[in-house]
């Protein structure tokens, strides 16, 4: 029982390659099944959120964060009578543009293509979805409804906007170029909200690397349950396990506390939309795209909890010196592969040869081979980067 503002598969806009409907599935379904079947989703294994890929089996990868994302997802958007194939589709699919070695891969990956477009792993997931993923014999891509691609392109909120972000420009002009194409292709409407379920993804993004970040943290010896104690929302938690299991294995306690965290953040998102959508009483998808602002979100007072723990994070974890020699490691890497492949294109695989023929037969040769390099880079996973880095570069660093 869908509420009067949730997606209805039915009633969606369609796909860019009209394709006949499933018999056992909604369009939604079939967004999520061919973003789970997909190359790029199964990368995911081994492309890593802070820590490198070989560092440890325990820390989570890009697909360990996309599972639980997608799980919150549903969990979230199911209590709110929201289309939860739609959520979780949105759920699977945002990060799947992130290069290897995480934020550090994305920021040196943003500033060798800052003369040809720039980088940004949004856009990047847009242009998989649609152009890069190779598999069909009608069309590119995975040729997803519309809903899902503005779920994907416009989950962290409008990307057309005059009120600033870091994920906003204030001019079509100034859009991505991987955006900009997929835009012209199919106006995606970047100056309005996505629907609930996309919003529902990206708060589920939030809770879950929050949660899963103090766990690595706390693995990696970064931190400790101590350190966590003196945070707001996680010292109660802290507290309450320890009222209710005294004398608690450290391993237990640490799951328990951290999981009333997880629990905190979910709670709150639901509470709050569940007020916020009795009291504005949206009648249709397009009510909650033409809000002014997201009707998913965190409590005010929670949301400030959070900004102090993701400083201590960045603090601790982000900026610690283990990492950040790690991060000057992999950009040392990145920015070696990337001209590499620029000055000597025919090192790139065989079956990326006729996008590199194409590049250099175009009118701006040198920016379109930058961004058949970036497309392939990017979609390296954290071992193969190292690997062809060792081959290609440096077989020491």
């Amino acid at each position: 029982m869908l509420k009067p503002y949730a997606c209805q598969p039915d009633q969606s806009r369609g796909r860019l390659f009209p394709e006949s409907y499933s018999t056992f599935r909604t369009d939604f379904q079939r967004d999520r099944d061919r973003i789970i079947h997909s190359s790029a989703f199964r990368r995911l294994k081994h492309k890593t959120q802070v820590f490198v890929e070989h560092e440890g089996d325990y820390y989570r990868t890009r697909l360990t964060h996309t599972i639980e994302v997608a799980q919150v997802a549903r969990t979230i958007a199911a209590t709110l009578g929201l289309n939860t194939d739609l959520a979780e589709a949105v759920a699977l699919a945002h990060d799947l543009g992130h290069p290897p070695f995480g934020h550090t891969g994305e920021d040196a990956l943003h500033e060798l293509m800052e003369p040809y477009g720039g980088f940004d792993h949004n856009a990047q997931a847009l242009r998989i979805v649609t152009r890069l993923e190779k598999h069909y014999a009608d069309f590119d891509g995975l040729n997803l409804t519309w809903e899902t691609l503005e779920g994907i392109a416009k989950h962290n909120g409008p990307v057309i906007s005059n009120r600033g972000g870091s994920h906003t420009v204030t001019d079509r002009k100034e859009l991505p170029y991987a955006l900009e194409g997929v835009d012209a292709m199919w106006d995606l409407e970047l100056e309005t909200n996505a629907s609930a379920e996309a919003q529902v993804a990206a708060v589920a993004d939030d809770c879950a690397y929050n949660h899963h970040d103090l766990h690595d943290g706390l693995r990696a010896g970064l931190f400790t349950e101590d350190d966590l104690c003196e945070l707001p929302v996680i010292q109660d938690c802290f507290a309450e396990v320890d009222k209710l299991y005294p004398g608690l294995d450290p391993m237990r306690r640490r799951h328990e506390a951290l999981r009333r965290v997880f629990g905190c953040m979910v709670e709150d998102v639901i509470a709050v939309a569940q007020n916020r959508l009795t009291s504005l009483n949206p009648q249709s998808v397009d009510d909650i795209r033409l809000m002014d602002g997201p009707i998913i979100r965190f409590s005010k007072p929670l949301y400030q909890n959070l900004k102090a723990i993701k400083g201590f994070l960045f603090q601790k974890m982000y900026r610690a010196p283990t990492v950040l020699v790690e991060r000057k490691r992999v950009t040392k890497m990145i920015n070696g592969l990337f001209p590499l492949f620029i000055d000597r294109p025919h090192l790139l695989p065989a079956d990326w040869q006729d996008d590199v023929s194409k590049a250099q037969a175009s009118a701006n040769p040198r920016t379109e081979l930058a961004r058949v390099v970036l497309d392939y880079v990017a979609g390296m996973t954290d071992r193969f980067a190292i690997q062809e880095y060792h081959r290609l570069v440096d077989p020491n660093l």
